[in-house]
């Protein structure tokens, strides 16, 4: 059984939007690797208002702006290959 002191030293999850100030980070730039990517349209799934499937059945962003960035970065992280590149506003890569 866990007592209440030990959870206060359990390690917190790292939240992917939160840097060390603890001010929330905006997401600058996604890239999508089309070398990587397969179409299986997770992505569109997760954020339809951002990515689409090309005529050669690979992501693209149509639409950076489409979801709020908590929904962009599950998008991401959706992708069975990691095709999806998500960095912040200050160029500093978040996910993969």
């Amino acid at each position: 059984m866990v007592e209440s002191q030990d959870i206060q030293n359990l390690p917190q999850e790292k939240k992917p939007l939160d840097n060390a100030q603890g001010k929330p980070l905006r997401i600058g730039k996604i890239i999508v690797d089309r070398s990587l990517c397969i179409g299986a349209a997770s992505c569109i799934a997760v954020a339809p208002g951002v990515f689409e499937l090309d005529s050669e059945n690979k992501a693209v962003i149509y639409n950076d702006k489409g979801a709020d960035d908590e929904t962009i970065l599950l998008a991401a992280k959706s992708c069975p290959t990691q095709a999806i590149l998500v960095f912040d506003d200050e160029g500093n890569q978040i996910f993969p």
